[in-house]
């Protein structure tokens, strides 16, 4: 195994404290007799645990050591997989480096442990390639990566038995192989931003120690959960997104088809805007962002959420994604800002103004309750206020907002909206049939007027009131 571990070299960079490594030296110190067995047990008892671990984070099942191969190969960010998620592999000299790498990984991949589990009398070895996982809830672990990873893990498996069964070439089973994964690479991408959709900036106190958990074996700078864009800043992916999809937010026909207008062109490669969707709370600005999501995975568009207080990292992120083969959102929820709060000048100078040109696959999607972002008081358009410039003021607060190329408002519904999201909620989830007595034992008219008094008490009528209200009664 140490052996071919020091001839890859398209993949070389295996990160730190990688199992694969970390096993390799382990056998290699078997080899040579320089520890003893207890000690080189010890060894690999933390290797297999850190694996079981991250068997246990992704889901995966049946051979956790095929799964932990699939694994490196899909995380790994190298010259040929950064190249491969653009464009097809060429036939040249870096084709012949690369199938050489891919021919060590298919022997790592059917490595034969008998021999150490028999001298150190082991059994984790086969019991890892005989692996039955728990059964739990998606929602435990990350599901996008555990579908693609072990989606690979059986690719190559069958390939290698296929290719065996024929009497083929160890040449022509490389060559499969490498057809399988140039198809992942151009379908899903490479690392954090391939197996997953949305992503979280690191607060200051992750991004200061950027270690990653033990049970996390990190490539050179990206894993299956994280990654560390040039310049520094961590992205972490989040797990379990809502599965809502635009279709699922009644009402706001105008607004969700102004909303997809302007990301489908994005997507295409056309000119498109950065959007603001402001409006009353409660009416489905943040989950019409969120939605997009599920709508447009499949097309390469992917979503970082960025905080008001990490607006200094902004154009650092940008810079960071200009290169990469997707669409990104940075989204900002409930963006607003007050007369003392300065951060949105960062936003303006990324957005226009600075001299660094925003990349075509980035653009920058905020929600606020407030359609000017900047807090304005009478003092802004006072005559007798003492700002001698006090129209430059208020052309200041206002030249935020003029940066949203598409402004799109979500007001509050009237009561006729609102009992008609409060009815269609309730015939999704059961609650009323067409009689006059539901599932409940609620007629519609007794749940419009359950409707009315709910809004009362939960801040007037909107879609989240209707969506609550429904949820309580369920």
């Amino acid at each position: 195994m140490y052996k071919d571990l020091d001839n890859l070299i398209m993949y070389r960079e295996l990160g730190s404290d990688c199992i694969l490594r970390n096993l390799a030296d382990a056998f290699r110190a078997f080899d040579e007799k320089s520890c003893s067995m207890q000690e080189l047990t010890g060894r690999i008892y933390r290797e297999i645990r850190r694996l079981l671990s991250l068997g246990t984070d992704f889901g995966f099942d049946k051979n956790l050591w095929h799964d932990y191969i699939a694994y490196i190969l899909v995380t790994n960010e190298n010259p040929f997989t950064l190249t491969a998620e653009c464009t097809e592999l060429e036939e040249g000299s870096v084709r012949n480096f690369i199938l050489s790498d891919i021919k060590i990984f298919i022997r790592l991949f059917c490595y034969d442990f008998s021999v150490i589990e028999k001298e150190l009398q082991l059994d984790c070895f086969s019991t890892i390639s005989n692996y039955k996982a728990i059964q739990k809830r998606a929602t435990l672990y990350n599901k996008d990566v555990s579908e693609k990873v072990r989606g690979l893990s059986d690719s190559i498996n069958r390939i290698i038995f296929e290719t065996d069964k024929a009497g083929l070439d160890d040449e022509t089973t490389a060559e499969a192989v490498l057809e399988v994964l140039t198809d992942f690479y151009r379908k899903h991408g490479v690392g954090a931003l391939g197996l997953n959709s949305a992503f979280r900036v690191c607060e200051n106190d992750e991004f200061d120690n950027p270690s990653a958990p033990e049970n996390v074996p990190s490539t050179a700078n990206s894993s299956a959960d994280s990654m560390v864009l040039p310049g520094g800043v961590r992205l972490t992916s989040i797990r379990n997104n809502s599965e809502i999809r635009l279709d699922d937010l009644i009402g706001y026909d105008i607004q969700k088809k102004r909303l997809r207008e302007n990301t489908e062109a994005f997507l295409a490669g056309s000119p498109a805007n950065n959007v603001l969707l402001f409006g009353d709370a409660g009416t489905g600005k943040s989950t019409s962002i969120k939605a997009l999501i599920n709508e447009y995975e499949n097309r390469g568009l992917r979503m970082i959420e960025l905080y008001k207080h990490q607006m200094k990292k902004l154009s650092t992120v940008i810079s960071g994604l200009k290169n990469r083969n997707y669409k990104f959102i940075i989204y900002m929820d409930d963006l607003s800002f007050e007369e003392n709060e300065t951060e949105y000048k960062y936003l303006k100078a990324v957005i226009e103004g600075g001299l660094e040109t925003r990349p075509d696959n980035v653009l920058i999607y905020a929600t606020s309750n407030r359609r000017n972002l900047i807090k304005e008081t009478w003092n802004d358009t006072n005559d007798v206020e003492l700002d001698k410039h006090r129209s430059d003021t208020l052309q200041e607060k206002l030249s935020l907002v003029s940066r949203f190329g598409v402004t799109i408002p979500y007001m509050r519904p009237n009561k006729k909206e609102y009992e008609a999201i409060v009815s269609e909620l309730a015939e999704r989830a059961g609650i009323v049939a067409d009689s006059d007595e539901g599932q409940t034992g609620f007629s519609k008219e007794k749940l419009l007027e359950e409707a009315g008094k709910w809004s009362v008490g939960h801040g007037g009528m909107s879609g989240r009131a209707a969506q609550q209200l429904i949820d309580s009664l369920t």
